[in-house]
C-alpha cells in the first residue's frame, strides 16, 4: 500500500508500463513462433521480416536486452534458412 501521493502515482505508472511491456513482448513472441513453427520454407521466409522487426522494436523499447535481441534474430535466421 502506497503511503504518499508520489508512491501512488509511481504504482499507476508501473502498472501502465508493465501492460505495455507485456503487449510488446507477447507480439514479439507470437511473431517468432510464426517463423519457428512454420510448415514450409515459404511461410517462414515470409514471416521472418515481421518477426525481426518485432524483436528490434522490443529491444528499442528495452523490453528485452539488446544481446537477447541479437540472439533471437540469429535463431530466427537459422530457422528460416533450415526450413524445408
Amino acid at each position: 500500500m502506497a503511503h504518499s501521493k508520489q508512491a501512488e502515482k509511481r504504482n499507476r505508472q508501473n502498472i501502465r508500463a508493465r501492460e505495455a511491456n507485456k503487449a510488446t513482448h507477447s507480439e514479439m513472441r507470437s511473431a517468432m513462433k510464426r517463423v519457428l513453427r512454420a510448415e514450409d520454407a515459404a511461410t517462414a521466409k515470409k514471416n521472418l521480416p515481421v518477426a525481426m522487426k518485432q524483436v528490434d522494436k522490443a529491444a528499442k523499447r528495452r523490453v528485452i536486452h539488446k544481446n537477447a535481441a541479437a540472439r533471437f534474430k540469429s535463431q530466427l535466421a537459422r530457422a528460416a534458412a533450415a526450413a524445408k
